[in-house]
């Protein structure tokens, strides 16, 4: 069988004025006002004595940024490679595999008790390499697959106006937490619910811009590429760094953010790149990606959940028997000594 290497242009037209249109607009505000909230949050859940700490012991540090510029472009390629997807289609997956980081990876390790220093931390750190990595990776990979250059095409204004919606709120909220520490437990409660609306909003506008256009992507081949590639990425990233003995804390941390991808500059990059008749329904394909990216998430956060729970309650009866033990043993030790004690009486 040969590889499908055709990169014909489609027979598909985006929606008038898409990208101009109010709903489009709400939406970027939405989002923009949503990664605030969420990074007010979580500097709030950060110390500045446990940053330091991993700045003065990058170990974890270093094996997540491994993990995230070296096991995801890697699947991309070879998922692509494996399901013998044609150019346009493999560059699409090759460009979403290269562009690490987002903020739901943040939310996802808050959920799994990771550590928030290090998640943000990776982040930032994956944010700002961003402007060096993705070139070269674009252009290690791509070769063979895309006759023109992509390094070019990297959203570098996008990617610092990102760093700079990352580290200002994320400051404020670590500066609360050390200064004023007594509203911190409103700003996280206040965020939660403000969270919670901005993604209802976010799935009603994303439904009302996209349409059915999404159908068109949901391809066997795209459908399984799709689902795969965030599962090897947790999988992969949880495995690595427990192969160099990471706490679980950690572990967890990596995991999510190996897997999440910056679906937002994958998107950019393919508008930017492609024309519609020649990018055609993959440009939704980010918008497939982090559909399963949320599922799967969420799936192994329930799973730990539920991990936990069984864990505490054998703790908890562990606790019982051995108290219920205790007290048994007591009561009969002094039994023993007041028998003792009032036969002493009658013995002298």
């Amino acid at each position: 069988m040969e590889a499908l290497n055709e990169s014909s242009p489609f027979n598909f037209t985006l929606p008038p004025n898409f990208g101009k249109r109010p709903t489009d607009l709400a939406l970027s505000v939405v989002l923009v006002f949503m990664l605030l909230i969420i990074m007010l949050s979580l500097g709030c859940t950060m110390e500045f004595s446990r940053i330091k700490a991993h700045f003065r012991r990058p170990k974890g540090l270093a094996i997540a940024l491994v993990a995230q510029y070296g096991i995801m472009p890697l699947t991309a390629f070879a998922l692509g490679k494996l399901f013998r997807l044609n150019n346009v289609e493999a560059l699409a997956i090759l460009i979403c595999g290269c562009s690490p980081g987002g903020n739901l990876s943040n939310v996802f390790s808050l959920a799994m008790k990771g550590d928030m220093n290090l998640s943000i931390m990776m982040t930032t750190c994956s944010t700002f390499l961003a402007l060096g990595m993705m070139p070269l990776l674009l252009y290690l990979y791509s070769r063979g697959i895309y006759d023109g250059t992509l390094q070019d095409k990297v959203p570098y204004g996008g990617i610092v106006i990102s760093l700079i919606l990352i580290l200002i709120p994320c400051t404020i909220g670590i500066i609360l937490n050390a200064k004023r520490p007594q509203y911190v437990r409103y700003i996280t409660k206040g965020g939660m619910i403000l969270l919670l609306l901005c993604a209802v909003a976010v799935t009603v506008l994303s439904v009302l811009n996209v349409g059915k256009s999404i159908l068109f992507v949901m391809t066997p081949h795209l459908l399984a590429t799709s689902s795969l590639m965030p599962f090897t990425g947790f999988l992969l990233g949880y495995l690595l760094s427990a192969l160099f003995c990471l706490n679980g804390r950690c572990r967890r941390t990596v995991c999510m953010e190996t897997g999440c991808q910056n679906i937002q500059l994958c998107s950019t990059i393919l508008n930017v790149t492609f024309p519609p008749e020649v990018i055609g329904p993959l440009f939704f394909f980010p918008l497939l990606y982090v559909i399963f990216q949320l599922g799967e998430g969420l799936l192994f956060i329930a799973i730990f959940r539920c991990y936990e729970k069984i864990k505490s309650s054998k703790d908890k009866t562990k606790k019982i028997y051995v108290a219920d033990s205790t007290e048994e043993t007591i009561p009969t030790a002094l039994g023993n000594n007041t028998s003792k004690g009032e036969e002493s009486p009658h013995t002298a």
